[in-house]
């Protein structure tokens, strides 16, 4: 309705020897009915009231109640709207899902290993990096904020290839890793074994084999592999072995081993100190 009034919250201007209404700072943003501006007639007789949608401001901006519904089409139509509304197909008051799009859904993930940390969680740059220099075929790296990560592979063989290769260890602590599948928990399993690192100290000279290093890292756990420098003999300040460790078992911080010596048949103990380079939680 278009009206001749005035209200408490609307102070007067004089237009044309009458009152206008002007809308207040706090009008700004709602509904406010008040003559359009068309030209006032000079005539002092009362108007009647004509009927016009009423004017609708945004900020400072003025919009009709027709360009309202026009936002939400421009929403509707944009290029950018890529996705649909479905239906709701309720089953006992839930809302359920059809097959074709589960797995629709499953494909997309069908070459992702998912993983975690033992231990705290990594810098996420640092451990992106070390992946994709070290996994052929990978093609994306993803993580939530609980710690679990998502690793996503050209193909399943890819994937399979570097889960099966493992143990692999970042930053001194192993990286458990699983196959995705639809309907899988992210929860930590608990794992009384794991893979460590260690440093043997003050090693005998003649252990630098694969046989003397076997030999003496038994006494911590259970031999794996060892790095290239160890291998290569290249720096003899330790012995860096990956043992796989029984955490819940007392572990040794040094190992007294006796070897016979061999001109006179002797026994000679030398003493080696171990340091671990990553221990998991207790």
């Amino acid at each position: 309705m278009r009206c001749s009034f005035t209200s408490d919250s609307t102070p007067l201007t004089q237009e044309g020897g009458r009152s206008v209404g002007i809308p207040e700072t706090h009008d700004v943003g709602r509904i406010v009915e008040r003559p359009n501006s068309s030209p006032i007639p000079q005539s002092n007789s009362a108007q009647n009231c004509v009927s016009e949608q009423p004017e609708i401001f945004i900020g400072t901006v003025k919009l009709q109640s027709t360009a309202v519904d026009n936002i939400a089409g421009a929403f509707l139509n944009s290029s950018r709207k890529t996705l649909q509304f479905v239906p709701p197909t309720r089953q006992n008051g839930d809302h359920s899902s059809t097959v074709q799009v589960v797995e629709a859904g499953s494909k997309k993930w069908h070459a992702t290993a998912v993983g975690y940390f033992l231990g705290r969680k990594p810098y996420f740059p640092q451990l992106e990096a070390f992946v994709r220099s070290n996994w052929k075929g990978l093609q994306t790296v993803s993580a939530t904020t609980s710690g679990f990560y998502f690793f996503r592979f050209q193909s399943r063989v890819a994937m399979e290839e570097i889960i099966e290769g493992g143990p692999w260890l970042f930053q001194g602590q192993p990286i458990v890793l699983q196959f995705w599948e639809q309907g899988m928990s992210l929860r930590r399993q608990k794992h009384n074994q794991v893979p460590v690192w260690i440093r043997l100290k003050h090693l005998p000279m003649e252990y630098w084999t694969e046989e003397g290093l076997s030999t003496v890292a038994s006494g911590v756990g259970t031999p794996l592999y060892t790095d290239g420098i160890t291998k290569e003999c290249s720096r003899l300040d330790y012995a860096r072995v990956c043992v796989m460790l029984n955490y819940k078992s007392t572990l040794p911080k040094h190992l007294i081993v006796i070897s016979p010596i061999l001109r006179d048949g002797k026994e000679d103990p030398k003493r080696v100190d171990i340091e671990y380079e990553w221990l998991p939680q207790r």
